[in-house]
Formats: structure tokens, sequence, C-alpha cells
């Protein structure tokens, strides 16, 4: 398995050629300049709005096909770009995938807890997965995916698309080079107001959970990428108002301290409703900050003392953080590699979300298993 610290010492857009040794698929031959093909599993905001229009801006995917439970929808974007009505199917006939040769990867875009079973059946019809975050409901569940995926010969890959995106490559850059010292401190909030009721971010049996599943993740994925260490301990605390329509099932806000091993103390904030983007890092000789840090357009980096010294980082490994995350699976494809963002980087985080939730349940300090 590729070890996920050294994918962020890759600068200006070679991310893609440091990825590791692939795992054990089977090679196959691929005539030279072919695309690899995309079928897209759901067609709501993200992937509709989000990750079709980005295959304009990549070298190496196309899109070839879609799934979807609304047929209208699904022929007219369809039509839109240049995807045959063979190669539209839905949610019952999505097994016969399998039969179309122009699929190489599905990329599922579905409520999180559909992320199990439309990755396993995509791997049981010999399909290579790319699959959003967070993974699935629950570490067993992704457990059962990595093994799918494991025993088909193909790839998973989890759409943590930061770390395609400029702003954060160049942040852990020179974080590891010493920039900033030896890093002492790492803070991250995340949320925003999350809205209508009825949306299944707000419902548990969809989501898993509330603020940390959807946006504090991204909190908590930083904290591992630009530290390039793995937590030890994590204690949380929940503050959610029961009263507000939107937290019946799920939490609001979310406030968790991860400690490493090699002292560094992460403090995170994941909320439903208040807006918040940041990452910060405090080492002894200064600090980077990010605001906003993760969000899909204006990320902005500073180095030094304060925000004196804001920086232009350099281009990532794509046109767009999209366009670099779908061109890096094609290339893990083609070239029989490991992705930068396995299936086993997203168990991770699930097990660590699973402690984060434990400890502000029992409202103590919880040990990470290593």
């Amino acid at each position: 398995m590729i070890d996920r610290r050294d994918f962020v010492l890759a600068a200006g857009g070679v991310v893609a050629a440091t990825a590791a040794a692939a795992i054990g698929a089977p090679a196959f031959a691929q005539p030279a300049g072919r695309k690899i093909g995309y079928a897209i599993v759901g067609l709501g905001g993200y992937g509709l709005g989000i990750i079709i229009p980005q295959f304009k801006n990549c070298q190496h995917s196309r899109l070839v096909a879609l799934v979807s439970g609304d047929p209208a929808k699904a022929r007219r974007v369809a039509a839109e770009h240049g995807v045959p009505e063979r190669s539209i199917y839905n949610y019952q006939n999505y097994d016969s995938i399998r039969d179309n040769p122009d699929i190489d990867v599905v990329y599922v875009c579905l409520p999180v807890s559909m992320h199990a079973e439309y990755t396993i059946r995509a791997a049981q019809a010999g399909k290579h997965v790319l699959c959003e975050k967070p993974m699935a409901i629950s570490s067993a569940e992704c457990e059962q995916m990595i093994a799918a995926c494991r025993k088909a010969g193909r790839k998973l890959m989890i759409g943590y698309r930061c770390h395609f995106e400029a702003a954060n490559l160049e942040a852990v850059r020179r974080a590891r080079a010493g920039g900033i010292g030896k890093l002492r401190y790492f803070r991250s909030e995340h949320g925003f107001n999350a809205g209508n009721p009825s949306a299944w971010r707000l419902k548990k049996a969809m989501s898993g959970g509330g603020s940390l599943m959807d946006i504090g993740i991204y909190a908590l994925q930083a904290a591992r990428y630009m530290t390039g260490e793995e937590p030890v301990s994590v204690y949380a605390t929940e503050t959610t108002d029961r009263s507000d329509p939107r937290f019946r099932e799920v939490e609001d806000m979310i406030q968790f301290d991860l400690e490493f091993p090699s002292g560094v103390i992460g403090s995170c904030m994941s909320m439903y409703s208040a807006n918040q983007n940041h990452i910060l890092l405090m080492g002894d000789k200064g600090r980077i900050e990010l605001e906003p840090g993760t969000s899909y357009h204006g990320n902005r980096l500073w180095v030094g003392r304060g925000r004196e010294n804001e920086i232009t980082p350099p281009p990532g490994p794509g046109a767009t953080q999209w366009a670099g995350q779908l061109d890096h699976m094609a290339q893990c494809v083609l070239q029989n590699r490991e992705p930068v963002a396995p299936g086993e980087e997203g168990l991770r985080d699930m097990r660590i979300i699973e402690a984060i939730y434990q400890s502000a349940r029992e409202r103590r300090r919880i040990a990470l298993r290593s």
C-alpha cells in the first residue's frame, strides 16, 4: 500500500507520478492514447453539477455512461454530453455494466448509505471504483468494500479531492521542508449552514451522521495529511440543539482534539450551523494558514508570522482538483499503480470518526488503534 504521507511531497502537478507500486490487479493492454471511461452513478448536485462538467478538463478520462433513477434526466444529460442511450443504466439493471467494455471506472456519487452496495456491485461487475467520501457509514462497510475490490482485482480510490488541490499541496510541501520549523499545533474548522431539514444529509440512515461525516471529515483529513502523522488518541465534545428541526437525527457541532505521536496537538471543529473553512499549522518558527482551505474555488495560502506573505501555489496535477483526481485514477488503471487515496485511507478516517463519536458519547479520551 502506498504511504499516504508521501503523496503530498510532489509539487507542480506531478502527484500522479508519485503513486507507488500497484495492487495485484492483472495487467491488461491499453491502446496508445486511450482515455479511461467513467460511469457516473448518481446525477445529484455533485455528480451532475460538479463531476460531469470536469471531463472537458481531463487528459486521460472521458464520460461514457450514466446511472440514475430518473430516466428523463439521464436521457437529457446523456444527450448533452454525448453518452449513447445504450449506456444509460438504472439501479435495477446496474449489474449489466459488466457487459459494457467502454466502462473502466465507476464513480459513486450517491448518499453515503449507498456507497458500499454500489462499490461492491461495481467490483463484482469487473469495474474499478472511485467512491465519494465519506467512504461508508461504518468501518465494517469500508472493510467489505476493500475486500470486494481486492477479490475482483480492481482498484478502489476515495474522492479526497484536496489531495489534488494546489494550495493544500503547497502547504504540505512547505511544512515538510521545515518552512515553519518544528510543527507544534494544528487547527481546522469546517462547517456551513445546513438548510432543508428533509435533505438526505440530515437523515442518519442515509448519511451515517451529521456535520462530522459530511464536512468535519475535511478537518480530520487535513490533520492527517498536513502533519504526516496518524493520531493516537481523540477527545470530543458535541453541541447540538435538538429543538432545531435540522438536528432531530444528526449532530450539529463536534469539537475534537487529536494527539499525534510527535506531540503535535490537532484541534478540529465541524458544524452545520455556521460557515467556516480554515486550516492553520503553527510551528516554532512560523505558521501556514489556508482560508478558505478546502473550498471548490478560491483557496488562499499564507506562510510566515501572520498574513503578510500570501503565496500563489504552483499548479496542481490537473486543470482543476477534480480533473487531477479523475486523471490520477485513470493513470492508475492504465499503468497498474495504486491510488494516492485508496480504500484504506477512507477506512482509517471512518475508524477515527467512530472513535470521535464514541468519545463525545462517553465524554472520555479514546485511544486509537494503529
